[in-house]
């Protein structure tokens, strides 16, 4: 039996898709080459964004078409789709997902996969290492919550353990993965009063910056929860990364209190400021979203002259579509034209992702 993945979204689907064929591995599978000798084909879904939805469908319609060369073939949907269509307890978006891709046989919640499992790493140099899951923020626009739900904390020593097993494997770069990395812990640390207590985040940081790899890195980072002494840690080590990936999301006070994100432009510029006294190498990257609802030019503007102060490496920029069950879906219309949102994201894009690879800004 052979199967084949085909995997949407971030690093944390990557990882999770790793640890997925590591199970199959265990139970006799090897990997096919590709899609068409495979029996199963395993598609671990996205849905950050309507478009990453949409592209999920249309691979299932290409695949269905399969079937008919390959009565035996397996397919079996997985990832944040899936997550949603189950703690969703009406039933209503699994029945959808069942109807709109009858193609699909089985319906399979990511977090069933476990971490007890082999994993079967794809990138050459550097090992993924999910550290947490879920999320506990609630950013307006977001699904996460609802498709990944409550963050979740790997335990501290058997996270340790994996990268002094990567280690004497002979990994030279790690990845550490979560929703939120910088709030690693805060279920593990919850006193008599269920008071969260600081993370743990930096003492993992600095424990797996023992271990002498060539290169740390990790994502996502709140910019709430990176605190003094993570830049301190980051700071003294220097095989931890000097790359951060720092999402702000947007540059203006209004839209970021719509978005529930909690900061405003000058809080996040005084940390921007504050880690590169501590660290005169870093740089970041970002994430942006284009055309909130309710975005005004003058708004969007303000989104440009943060940008223009921080000079980020990259920038991830995508224009805003509903979710569902996100807070800004049920809260505002979606009120900004295609076109508008398509023109900010163009000029922002060329303004921090020069195709030369020139920052201009």
């Amino acid at each position: 039996m052979k199967y084949f993945f085909i995997t949407f979204g971030c690093q944390q689907n990557i990882a999770d898709s790793e640890r997925f064929a590591g199970l199959l591995k265990k139970q006799g599978f090897t990997e096919a080459k590709n899609k068409e000798t495979a029996d199963q084909i395993i598609i671990n879904t996205c849905m950050v964004r309507q478009m990453a939805e949409d592209r999920v469908y249309g691979h299932v319609i290409n695949l269905g078409k399969l079937k008919g060369k390959n009565k035996n073939l397996k397919i079996i949907l997985t990832g944040c789709m899936v997550g949603l269509a189950y703690k969703d307890k009406t039933g209503k978006y699994l029945d959808y997902l069942k109807k709109r891709m009858p193609e699909v046989d089985e319906f399979l919640p990511i977090e069933e996969i476990g971490f007890d499992n082999p994993v079967v790493r794809k990138k050459i140099d550097t090992a993924y290492v999910p550290i947490s899951n879920g999320c506990n923020n609630f950013c307006s626009y977001c699904v996460v919550p609802y498709s990944r739900g409550k963050e979740i904390s790997r335990p501290f020593a058997e996270i340790i353990q994996e990268c002094r097993l990567l280690k004497k494997e002979g990994w030279k770069n790690i990845f550490l993965l979560g929703q939120n990395v910088n709030s690693y812990g805060n279920d593990l640390l919850l006193n008599e009063t269920l008071k969260p207590v600081p993370t743990l985040f930096p003492h993992l940081l600095d424990e797996i910056a023992k271990m002498n790899f060539k290169k740390i890195d990790f994502m996502s980072s709140n910019p709430w929860d990176f605190s003094d002494k993570l830049i301190d840690v980051i700071a003294k080590n220097k095989n931890i990364t000097r790359l951060i990936h720092l999402p702000v999301q947007s540059g203006d006070d209004l839209i970021l209190k719509k978005m529930n994100r909690w900061y405003t432009q000058k809080e996040y510029l005084d940390l921007i400021k504050k880690i590169r006294k501590k660290i005169p190498t870093v740089e970041f990257t970002t994430d942006i979203i284009i055309g909130f609802p309710g975005e005004t030019n003058t708004q969007f503007k303000n989104t440009v002259k943060l940008c223009k102060k921080v000079r980020f490496k990259k920038a991830y920029i995508s224009r805003y579509s509903p979710r569902p069950f996100a807070i800004s879906t049920k809260t505002y219309p979606d009120d900004v034209l295609p076109k508008i949102k398509k023109q900010r994201w163009k000029k922002l894009n060329e303004l921090i992702n020069k195709p030369d690879g020139k920052r201009h800004i």
